[in-house]
């Protein structure tokens, strides 16, 4: 197990250096582009079956136990330690984070974006796992850090290299605004490290504050807590999400939904609810209504962006709403209570999967037209998928309705949970207030359901030929098959069977809201 989980994290690098050496003679292929590109997918392949591994040997009899524990002492004199475990509350992430990079790489294999060298391209996204699963795994803080910021640069290429128009601005817009997060918030964990004597997550989460006075700890958590903010992205910080989205290509936009965006809540879980309850206690109420003003506000700017005649981008509009579904997700932990938590985690990996989903269509669909300007693709009429391509229109609506949180999908336990947890936050949080929160956060939903909806009736619905000019749609092909079938399954499954993800995270969770007590 600690050689699995080694090998989980360190593997991608190792093979994102062999991605940059010269092929062997039989394994070249066609030419060397497919073979760096079979390369990518043999690499993500193994370490998502790594993962699955980890995750069957894992002890489901005690998920909120670190397990495949990795301890080295590192760099003595600031007592750094290469301390590396999963519980309940990472594994998911994990195996989310391997799964996606692996469809990514299945994906790029048959439509590589257009841009330059594929060894650059296989080379950088291996680096870019390796980050956010090292993210997901370590347990020092200033580990974390490293981790937090390896996947900033990978990312930045991605979107400048591969990217569509407007790119290289999107691609600085997004680098700048996560570096100046990221300074702030390595404030904030010196400062947790120089109080306490320690960076190691585990001793600290069972010393639950108890190292540092109440100033203190709201210092820290006003640091950490904006460099978390931006990489969310909460609103106001989030400007930099809908044009990096815009600009980056299919896979870049599917990872950076997917799992980065989890890195920082993630880290208010993993790192401020545990270590810093007081000062987390002191600003849960603020966390609260930044987490329903985005949930309102990014539901307003997608039915603006839904509007016939307003030119809104597909991609754009769902950028738009990832800041209001991890509106919930912060509205679930700054309830601090086991069930906003716990509605948080599952919220987070249900985004993951739907929206990684949504956008892996959006980007098939401008593939077949050329643009994924909603006027363009809805044309006088609509643009007719049901009728002329079934299948793509039929998995469109499903993604949309998963969405906005139908029953039965994994769309739905997440924000359910999350909304319940703030209905009774934890003692001493103003219940009135976070009662206000929550019908907000109602309001959310009803938005949410109202410009998903539009989107389907304008994409999907229609008459076929009643447009000028239709270009001829391709239904969806095996490729696509292969890389979307596991996140319709996921969906449904975790919407049928929330336990699967309830019984590994809500142990942890009351252990870390208890101070390392199970």
């Amino acid at each position: 197990m600690q050689f699995l989980l080694a090998f989980i994290v360190v593997g991608p690098l190792v093979g994102a250096v062999a991605a940059l050496l010269p092929a062997p003679p039989g394994l070249k292929g066609k030419s060397p582009g497919q073979a760096v590109l079979r390369h990518g997918v043999t690499v993500t392949g193994a370490i998502l079956l790594a993962a699955i591994v980890l995750a069957l040997g894992f002890d489901r009899d005690h998920p909120s136990k670190m397990q495949a524990t990795t301890d080295i002492k590192w760099i003595p004199t600031l007592n750094v330690r290469i301390h590396l475990g999963i519980d309940g509350i990472s594994l998911p992430l994990l195996v989310l984070t391997a799964l996606l990079t692996f469809l990514c790489a299945l994906y790029s294999y048959f439509k590589m974006p257009a841009g330059p060298s594929p060894k650059a391209f296989v080379a950088l996204l291996l680096v870019l796992e390796s980050g956010t699963l090292a993210t997901f795994a370590v347990l020092d803080l200033l580990l974390f850090f490293l981790a937090f910021e390896m996947v900033l640069i990978p990312m930045y290429f991605l979107i400048a290299r591969w990217g569509g128009d407007q790119r290289q601005a999107a691609a600085w817009k997004f680098i700048l605004y996560t570096l100046l997060g990221s300074v702030v918030m390595l404030l904030g964990l010196l400062l947790i490290g120089l109080k306490t004597g320690t960076f190691d997550m585990v001793a600290l989460a069972t010393d639950n504050g108890r190292g540092m006075t109440t100033s203190v700890q709201v210092i820290a958590v006003l640091a950490i807590g904006i460099g978390l903010a931006v990489k969310t992205p909460m609103w106001p910080l989030h400007s930099w999400l809908p044009d990096a989205h815009t600009a980056a290509p299919t896979v870049g936009s599917v990872l950076l939904a997917g799992v980065l965006l989890k890195m920082g809540t993630y880290g208010f879980v993993r790192i401020v609810l545990p270590i810093a309850p007081e000062g987390m206690h002191r600003f849960a109420p603020y966390l609260a209504a930044f987490a329903v003003a985005g949930i309102i506000y990014g539901s307003l700017a997608c039915l603006a962006l839904a509007k016939r005649g307003s030119k809104g981008d597909l991609k754009r509009l769902i950028a738009y709403s990832s800041v209001g579904h991890m509106g919930f997700v912060l509205l679930g932990i700054a309830s601090m209570t086991p069930t906003g938590v716990n509605g948080a985690l599952f919220a987070n990996i249900a985004h993951g999967l739907i929206t990684g989903l949504l956008f892996f269509l959006v980007g098939a669909l401008k593939d077949r037209y050329g643009t994924a300007d909603l006027d363009t693709l809805s044309g006088a009429t609509g643009a007719a998928l049901y009728g002329r391509a079934p299948r793509l229109g039929g998995l469109l609506a499903f993604a949309a309705v998963a969405s906005l949180g139908l029953p039965g999908l994994a769309g739905f336990w997440g924000e359910m949970l999350s909304m319940f947890g703030a209905f009774d936050p934890a003692d001493g949080l103003s219940r009135p207030a976070f009662l206000t929160f929550v019908a907000i956060a109602a309001v959310g939903t009803l938005l949410t359901a109202a410009y998903l909806l539009v989107v389907v009736r304008r994409v999907c619905m229609g008459t076929p030929g009643e447009q000028p000019q239709e270009p001829r749609l391709v239904d969806v092909q095996g490729y696509e098959v292969a890389s979307w079938s596991p996140l319709v399954a996921l969906t449904v499954l975790a919407g049928l069977w929330p336990a699967v993800l309830l019984g590994l995270t809500d142990p942890a969770v009351h252990k870390l809201l208890a101070g390392g007590k199970s």
